[in-house]
């Protein structure tokens, strides 16, 4: 049964000890949408964890670090690669099968554009905000069909979240479940687009 499901981003600098307290005050509205998942996690007492990131360093031990302090179950990882958005949905689903009858969290880590800003970490390019904002709009509508198309509408938008987000949302949709999704919070202060969502289930 799945009890708590959300997207997060992965930034080191979130962390204490990677940032000076300056730079993180710059993110204090992704820290305090986190801070509110990580009392969600708290309460859903999830058995175990299934956390989706494109890297396997920070990917999966900023988001762990934050939102799921204390847990002691049962964590499994899946790295997504560089196949279209569709495949990681449809991987979802089928990962759906391999869930046991335990408490079950979904954490999909990821971030938006990273062309936001010409001092970012890559150039500026106009794809990386449109993309960010549709991502979102469509989310709230619950528009999969469009989501699963951004890459090919925005391909030069530089993000790193979105197979990610699609694979967790293919577990959802096996499920049946009937989700409502919440937007936490959404910022790009240092280029890079930080959202985090919530899923009501």
């Amino acid at each position: 049964m799945i009890v708590f499901s959300c997207f997060s981003p992965h930034p080191p600098l979130l962390l204490p000890e990677v940032s000076p307290k300056k730079d993180r005050e710059k993110v204090k509205k992704t820290l305090d949408a986190l801070a509110v998942l990580a009392k969600r996690f708290k309460e859903a007492d999830p058995d175990s964890i299934i956390i989706s990131s494109p890297h396997s360093d920070w990917g999966f031990n900023v988001p762990l670090r934050l939102l799921t302090k204390g847990f002691k179950g049962e964590i499994r990882y899946y790295l997504t690669g560089f196949e279209p958005p569709e495949l990681y949905f449809e991987e979802g689903k089928r990962f759906h099968q391999k869930i046991k009858q335990r408490k079950t969290a979904l954490i999909a880590s990821g971030d938006m554009s990273h062309c936001l800003k010409e001092n970012g970490p890559y150039n500026f390019h106009p794809d990386g905000s449109k993309f960010d904002a549709k991502l979102i709009e469509y989310l709230k509508n619950k528009k999969i069909k469009n989501l699963l198309r951004l890459d090919e509408m925005y391909p030069d938008a530089g993000e790193c979240g979105l197979r990610s987000f699609c694979f967790v949302l293919g577990i959802m949709e096996a499920a049946k479940i009937k989700w409502q999704p919440e937007i936490l919070s959404y910022e790009g202060p240092f280029g890079v687009g930080y959202l985090v969502a919530g899923f009501k289930i």
